[in-house]
This record gives C-alpha cells, structure tokens and sequence, in this order.
C-alpha cells in the first residue's frame, strides 16, 4: 500500500495551534487507500499545543506576539521531510492556509484572516524535493 504524509490535524488529532484539529472524513476514507502518515511540522519543530498563532510575513514565520519562529518551522518541515524519504512518500494532503502546510495561499501576516497566493514553509521543501502537495480541498485530484 502506498504511504502519503498527512497533516495530523487532518486525521483528527488536536495538535493545532488553537489545541483542536480539523478533521476531515474525506482525508480519513483514504486510509482504505494508502498508508497514511500523520505528521505535524509545528509540534516536530518543538513548538507546543496550543501555542500562539503564527503567520508567514515574507521569508520569516512570525507569532501574534512578535516572536520569530521561523526556526522551529523549519526544524519541523525538515524532520517531516526525511520521514517522506524513509517511507518513500509522493504525495502528502496538507491543511490549506497553514504556515506550514498551505498550498497556493496562506495568511498575510497581519492577522486579520486576510489570504494572499503563497505556500507554507512545509509545502515549499516537499514540492522541492518532488513530493506532490494537495490540500484538503484536493482530494478528488489524487
């Protein structure tokens, strides 16, 4: 069976920043599938749950409170990555608008649930290294 990276907060474990998760049937069903592997750049990263929300503000992952934690996101997209590689992942269904995980769009940096075209740190290394990203809304695309 193929294995696929999945956002944990997907498969309904409360490792958001808030504390809770989102989870989505349609991501769940495909475990009659493939594989899944939950897996959470933030929480990989060392940051806690919950935690203070962050958003991406240019190159950089920035908390509501001013603290850079782009390190951290980092740290975390990295481990994500090399468990990809053990596991031989191609695909990964990630959490849309995360500053880890969006596709395509993520929040500006100020706050106020504004979105603009972007991916999240996570996203970014994995489609670098060849590893296809779909968000939660593209599931019908697999």
């Amino acid at each position: 069976m193929e294995k696929i990276l999945v956002s944990a907060c997907l498969l309904g474990v409360p490792c958001r920043y808030d504390g809770k998760s989102k989870p989505q049937q349609e991501v769940m069903a495909l475990k009659n599938k493939y594989e899944l592997i939950p897996v959470c750049a933030e929480v990989l990263g060392g940051l806690t749950t919950p935690r203070i929300g962050a958003e991406i503000i240019g190159n950089k992952v920035i908390r509501k409170d001013g603290v850079d934690v782009t390190y951290e996101y980092n740290k975390g997209a990295n481990k994500i990555l090399e468990i990809a590689k053990e596991n031989n992942c191609k695909i990964a269904i990630l959490k849309s608008k995360s500053p880890s995980c969006g596709k395509g769009e993520v929040y500006d940096g100020t706050f106020k649930r504004a979105l603009i075209k972007g991916d999240g740190i996570l996203t970014r290394l994995l489609i670098k290294n060849g590893i296809a990203v779909y968000s939660e809304k593209e599931i019908d695309k697999l």
